[in-house]
């Protein structure tokens, strides 16, 4: 059980006296934990500390005694929680995906390459090596970006440039080949 810190102590930790430093801190920090814990922040472990990282660089302008030392430690614990809330409030909500919801109508670029009936070596021929090598990795191969750097030796960068490049190009094709429906007609 911690000890209620005196003034002594206070006079001690404002002259970074590590032993008062580790009383405040020892005194403070379950109550400080268990209301950012029980406000649902995301690590209320790492804000505790960065509560006592504000109020140990505060201690020197402190006023109130331990009464004052506690109503500021808990002042900036709140406002550690609201900056929590406002930083989870920011980050998109990630959900995995599920291809049988997936309500689109237009096949995707890779899938397109894939089922063409003239099949992949067909619409690779044309294609720059690299553009080939690229789409060979990444769609047919199914690699991620980072297999398909290190098996090129370029950058992720790199690979994701060529591969839409190439998609682009392909995809430049394919429209320029299919005949409009008025011109089958006759």
């Amino acid at each position: 059980m911690a000890i209620t810190p005196t003034e002594e102590i206070l006079s001690a930790a404002r002259e970074g006296q590590p032993r008062a430093l580790r009383e405040i801190y020892e005194f403070l920090a379950p109550s400080i934990l268990a209301y950012l814990a029980g406000k649902g922040c995301d690590d209320p472990e790492a804000l505790t500390q960065e509560v006592f990282l504000t109020l140990f660089g505060k201690l020197g302008n402190l006023t109130g005694g331990v009464s004052g030392l506690r109503t500021f430690a808990f002042s900036v614990a709140h406002a550690r929680m609201v900056d929590d809330v406002r930083r989870r409030e920011r980050q998109p909500v990630l959900a995995q995906f599920d291809p049988h919801a997936d309500a689109r109508f237009s096949s995707s670029a890779e899938e397109t390459v894939l089922g063409s009936a003239s099949g992949v070596s067909a619409l690779l021929q044309g294609l720059r090596r690299r553009h080939q090598e690229v789409l060979l990795l990444r769609v047919v191969a199914d690699l991620s970006i980072e297999e398909t750097a290190k098996i090129m030796g370029i950058s992720a960068g790199a690979v994701k440039q060529l591969q839409g490049r190439a998609l682009k190009t392909l995809k430049d094709r394919m429209e320029h080949e299919e005949v409009p429906d008025h011109e089958q007609i006759a």
